[in-house]
C-alpha cells in the first residue's frame, strides 16, 4: 500500500478494556498482570513466549474449565506493580524503558537473558513500586 497523500479516517479501538478467553486451568486475580499464551489469557509469568496485555479487572477462576469457557476483562493503561530486588531493581533511570515480568504482580529491570517477557514501559517509580504502562 502506498503512503498517504491525504487525510485518513483511522478507526480507534472502542475503549481500553477487552474481554479475553481464559486458558483451561487458568486463574487470574483482579489487579494482576495478564498475558496471552497460545491465544488465550493466563496470569502473567516469566515465560518469554507470552505477551503481556494489561491488568485484570476481575478475578476469574477457570481451573475446572476448558479453553475459553470463561473470559477475563483486561484493561490497558498505567498501573503500579511491585519492584524486583537487588540486581533487577527498577530505578528512575529506567523511566521510558521496557520492564519485564517476574510474576503477575512484580516487574524487573532486565529480561534475565531473554527468559522474561516484556511487561510494558516504565512510566514512573516511587517508594511503593513501579508504574507500568501497557499499550
Amino acid at each position: 500500500m502506498a503512503a498517504l497523500s491525504a487525510a485518513r479516517n483511522t478507526p480507534a479501538a472502542l475503549g481500553d478494556v477487552r474481554s479475553i478467553p481464559l486458558a483451561a486451568g487458568a486463574k487470574v486475580f483482579a489487579g494482576g498482570m495478564v498475558q496471552i499464551a497460545s491465544a488465550l489469557a493466563v496470569a502473567a509469568v516469566a515465560t518469554a513466549a507470552n505477551v503481556t496485555v494489561g491488568r485484570a479487572e476481575e478475578t476469574v477462576d477457570n481451573t475446572d474449565g476448558g479453553d475459553g469457557d470463561l473470559s477475563v476483562k483486561v484493561r490497558r493503561g498505567i498501573f503500579r506493580y511491585a519492584n524486583s530486588a537487588s540486581g533487577d531493581l527498577i530505578t528512575r533511570a529506567h523511566i521510558g524503558k521496557s520492564v519485564y515480568v517476574v510474576d503477575d504482580q512484580t516487574v524487573a529491570a532486565t529480561d534475565n537473558t531473554g527468559a522474561r517477557p516484556k511487561a510494558g514501559i516504565c512510566f514512573d517509580v516511587d517508594a511503593q513500586g513501579v508504574w507500568v504502562e501497557f499499550a
